[in-house]
């Protein structure tokens, strides 16, 4: 299998929530700050966009 890459931040964000051991490898990072650091991302930027609508919404449903 090819590896890809993420569609999505929140994708990204799964990814990072299921497998991030290596990062706790020789206390690069803690468990709390890359929880948080999710936690920010989700609520900061995947909420907040998926809460408006996308610009080609506007041009498929408004455009004249």
């Amino acid at each position: 299998m090819v590896p890809s890459m993420p569609g999505s931040l929140d994708e990204a964000l799964d990814n990072l929530e299921a497998d991030h051991t290596f990062l706790l490898k020789g206390d690069v990072f803690t468990k709390d700050a890359i929880e948080m650091h999710i936690n920010y991302k989700r609520t900061k930027e995947v909420d907040a966009l998926r809460l408006r609508p996308h610009p080609y919404e506007f041009f498929l449903y408004y455009d004249i």
